[in-house]
């Protein structure tokens, strides 16, 4: 069963890719695969409103329970670069009730991983929290800020 969660928690294991084609000191890129898995899934989400958020709730649920059970052996750190299940949750967030167009994708996608790459204080406090609710939400947090921005400037160019 371990092999299940490690699937989920991974994104079919596409962050043990980022190794091979990124190069950088800290950050291996897990992320940014990671997210791009939340762009089909938030296209296969329902457009009325209730049920996007029922999918919504139930897809932080089971974002919280598979960081609970996936491990790593011989692999130590609060939030393991290879769960991208987590940033998966964050972008579904940061496209909540937004419309799916190309241009609300890219500007939720490239506000989320901002927002998730540099905590600001609201990020950085569930970033804290170290348990599976901590790994999951805080890319739901800075889901949560690309999202009022984007609802933002939808009213303010209505």
């Amino acid at each position: 069963m371990q092999i299940v969660w490690r699937a989920l928690a991974t994104g079919l294991f596409i962050s043990y890719l980022p190794p091979l084609f990124f190069k950088f000191k800290k950050n291996t890129g897990a992320g940014f695969l990671g997210t791009l898995w939340g762009i089909p899934l938030v296209l296969l989400f329902p457009s009325d409103y209730v049920l996007f958020m029922i999918g919504l709730l139930a897809l932080w649920a089971i974002a919280v329970l598979v960081c609970k059970k996936v491990q790593f052996k011989g692999e130590t750190g609060h939030d393991n670069p290879k769960i991208v299940i987590d940033e998966v949750a964050g972008y579904v967030t940061a496209m909540a009730f937004l419309p799916r167009t190309w241009g609300f994708l890219l500007a939720a996608f490239v506000l989320f991983r901002t927002f998730d790459t540099i905590k600001p204080f609201f990020v950085k406090t569930f970033d804290r929290i170290q348990n599976a609710f901590g790994i999951v939400f805080d890319d739901v947090a800075a889901g949560l800020m690309a999202n009022i921005l984007l609802q933002i400037y939808i009213i303010i160019t209505k």
